[in-house]
């Protein structure tokens, strides 16, 4: 399926949203949450594994 790419502002975006019925901008606004928060434990899970690209933690890479 071909992507189509938009070039939309904000405020065009919004004004498109608010035209939606109640239920479907309830179920955008669930949609857009749940992206949110999981975009925000991969960043805070990113910050976990920075120790293991420093100097000397090679030695734990696995040789063939």
């Amino acid at each position: 399926m071909p992507r189509v790419t938009l070039e939309v502002s904000i405020e065009e975006l919004e004004a498109l949203i608010f035209q939606l019925p109640a239920h479907e901008l309830l179920t955008l606004v669930d949609a857009i949450e749940e992206r949110a928060e999981t975009v925000a434990m991969m960043q805070l899970a990113e910050t976990a594994f920075r120790e293991w690209g420093g100097a000397g933690e090679d030695i734990y890479d696995a040789k063939a």
